[in-house]
């Protein structure tokens, strides 16, 4: 890495930095204050709320954080006259982008990494605790559908992965063949284990002759496999999001079980490539940047900046919600401008 990178890489790491603790801090107070009279007694389910909700602000703090530290940058450098500095000293305009697009991405990237984790369900923790005081909350009476199985969990825990009185239907397309029933079940690797299942196998009676109902009982069974808890919780909620594994695997598994995906499908456009707006608009506002302050009023130029973000953060923030709801499809409202976007940076870095 050259000087002037390493001098503009630290700058803008810092001043992003100090922008995403504030913002984030600004939003945990706010909701603090907000949610007072609803938080639980106990401090330290407190300090265990403030800490998922901050880690929930990071979906929308990061982004504009990664563009204001940019722009803070820029125009200290500009007021200094660093900026024409460098020019005068033969670095083109865009090696000077290059620092601040490839930082921008690995942040992005690595936010992208983080929502893999179980850090896509900070605010589904963070509401947990708020109304039930404790992370996780069980599902009752849930029924999905699974190929030709109809499956009853009269109670679901999903941090836990276990379920109490499971019935599972099983079916030929037409006709009931099987129904299995156990009083506990937990998942274990990709498949559930149902202790002390009690089979019943229904017959096809044509004659008097003909066997009638048979009951099994075993010990363990092993069944439903990839039926992953988290994604059955979240399905039938519909109320928070999914981490990137879970989307996938919830997209394959309910892909020919006539199920309405396109929460799951929105969710999964929205982890995956609406960070990568940051970096992009990055681009086109440097661009935009004057050279020195003598003959601009640096002030309005940085406001105005600050407003173009905050305008097509809100605006792809809104498609992304209308894609979730199903009112658009998701590869219009979230992928189609993030890729209008990405070649409108790039006809900006290459031709401006």
């Amino acid at each position: 890495m050259r000087l002037f990178e390493r001098y503009i890489v630290q700058n803008y790491l810092k001043n992003s930095m100090i922008i995403f603790l504030a913002l984030d801090l600004f939003y945990v107070g706010v909701d603090l204050l907000t949610n007072y009279a609803t938080l639980p007694d106990s401090a330290n389910l407190q300090i265990l709320y403030a800490l998922f909700q901050a880690l929930n602000a990071v979906n929308y703090v990061l982004p504009l954080s990664i563009i204001f530290g940019m722009i803070v940058t820029v125009f200290a450098m500009i007021k200094s006259n660093e900026l024409i500095c460098m020019y005068a000293s033969g670095i083109s305009k865009q090696a000077m982008a290059k620092p601040f697009f490839i930082t921008s991405l690995v942040i992005s990237i690595a936010y992208v990494g983080l929502n893999c984790t179980e850090f896509a369900y900070a605010n589904e923790y963070s509401t947990n605790l708020k109304k039930f005081n404790r992370i996780s909350t069980s599902s009752e009476d849930l029924f999905l559908k699974n190929n030709n199985q109809y499956i009853y969990f009269k109670k679901l825990d999903p941090f836990k992965q276990v379920a109490t009185d499971v019935s599972i239907f099983e079916t030929n397309g037409v006709d009931l063949t099987k129904v299995i029933h156990a009083s506990t079940a937990f998942f274990l690797k990709d498949h559930w284990v149902l202790e002390n299942a009690t089979i019943t196998h229904k017959s096809s009676v044509q004659s008097l002759n003909d066997a009638g109902l048979r009951v099994e009982s075993l010990e363990k069974l092993r069944a439903l496999e990839n039926f992953k808890p988290k994604i059955m919780d979240n399905v039938y909620q519909s109320d928070y999001a999914l981490s990137i594994p879970d989307g996938i695997e919830a997209l394959r598994f309910f892909a020919t079980q006539n199920v309405n995906t396109s929460k799951i499908k929105a969710t999964l456009f929205y982890q995956l490539f609406f960070p990568f707006f940051a970096p992009f608009l990055i681009i086109i506002l440097y661009a935009k940047a004057p050279l020195m302050s003598r003959y601009f009023n640096t002030t309005l130029m940085a406001s105005s900046f600050a407003f173009v973000t905050l305008v097509v953060w809100s605006g792809l923030y809104l498609l992304s919600k209308l894609s979730a709801n199903g009112v658009i499809l998701s590869e219009i409202g979230i992928l189609l401008p993030i890729v209008i976007l990405s070649l409108i940076s790039l006809n900006f870095y290459y031709k401006r």
